[in-house]
């Protein structure tokens, strides 16, 4: 069976965006793929993070993967930092980065901003530890959004070289997962925004945690427009707002945004924002309240993560084992 590696950052508060964009399709790819799934916490610290903040937040991500229907015993879901062949792997691969294929890497730019010079250097290089994290599991395949493509293309790159370097055909190139129509959720006030728990306002989003009462209130507060909804999509252009909650609808129900603008053609948002409600409730609600009760039960999750550890460092062992071999390292 093909391999399968992702992560997502441990920034807790969860949201609508996270389950539409990520997290929903991983429980689909767990039927037909061999799935680990890292919280990617060496990766968060990159940036400034607060100690206590940060453990509560892998926790806190953990049950969210499982209440949204992520098998545990199916998967593999762990914490990055609890399996030492990702850093070891980096800073192999690193060695073997030119710095060309790094000073390439967009996203560097738009995080440093322009005070490039004091940025870590765990920043400059995430793109490396990020080819680490998939090639030393040996994935055949890594779901992606706009945002790491380029990342992607660079850990292709990277296991080329290794390849052609050292005279093996060791490490998959691995293929970008892509599924069908991508999910981009806007922030419910601002529709040129996209969802965000940085949002100073909660009324922006919608949280996996939020329970009936609050999902129902933060849609009918969700800005729109005066105009009644249009028969297809083409009708919805320029109407950011309408975009997104016809979206929404469309990903929560499985159907397609031509199939919700046809069943809600010349209707009022009032009429619409009920019918998403009910159903954002429907699907969401459940996994609200798993999540709630999961996190109550601290000793669950870290067994669950204690257990993915053990099954990663396995596999990540067995990689860099090999990788010594080829490259003439210790034993």
């Amino acid at each position: 069976m093909n391999r399968i590696f992702s992560g997502i950052q441990p920034t807790g508060n969860l949201h609508l965006g996270n389950y539409l964009g990520a997290i929903r399709n991983w429980v689909g790819l767990q039927e037909s793929f061999e799935s680990i799934y890292c919280i990617v916490d060496l990766h968060a610290v990159t940036l400034p993070q607060d100690p206590a903040e940060l453990r509560h937040n892998v926790r806190e991500v953990t049950a969210g993967l499982v209440a949204a229907g992520i098998d545990a015993e199916r998967c593999i879901v762990f914490a990055q930092s609890a399996v030492p062949g990702h850093s070891e792997l980096a800073w192999l691969l690193g060695c073997l980065t030119p710095l060309g294929w790094l000073n390439r890497m967009t996203q560097f730019k738009e995080k440093a901003g322009k005070r490039r010079d004091a940025a870590g250097l765990g920043l400059y290089a995430y793109p490396v530890l990020m080819a680490a994290d998939i090639l030393v599991y040996q994935a055949t395949h890594v779901p992606v959004g706009d945002d790491q493509k380029q990342h992607l293309e660079l850990s292709r790159d990277i296991a080329g070289a290794f390849n052609r370097r050292f005279g093996v055909d060791f490490f998959p190139l691995p293929e970008p997962q892509i599924f069908g129509a991508a999910t981009r959720v806007m922030s419910l006030r601002d529709g040129s925004q996209k969802m965000s728990k940085s949002d100073a306002s909660d009324y922006s989003r919608i949280n996996m945690t939020d329970d009936a009462d609050a999902i129902a209130l933060k849609i009918r507060k969700a800005r729109t427009d005066p105009d009644p909804l249009p028969g297809t999509p083409e009708g919805l252009a320029g109407r950011a707002e309408a975009i997104n909650l016809v979206g929404i609808y469309a990903a929560l129900s499985g159907g397609t945004e031509d199939e919700v603008c046809a069943k809600y053609a010349g209707e009022m948002f009032s009429t619409f924002k009920a019918d998403l409600v009910e159903l954002a409730v429907s699907v969401l609600g459940p996994i609200g309240a798993e999540m709630q009760r999961l996190k109550g039960d601290p000793g669950y999750i870290d067994r669950i993560l204690r257990d993915g550890a053990e099954r990663a460092g396995a596999i990540a062992s067995r990689t860099l084992a090999e990788v010594h071999a080829i490259m003439g390292l210790a034993a």
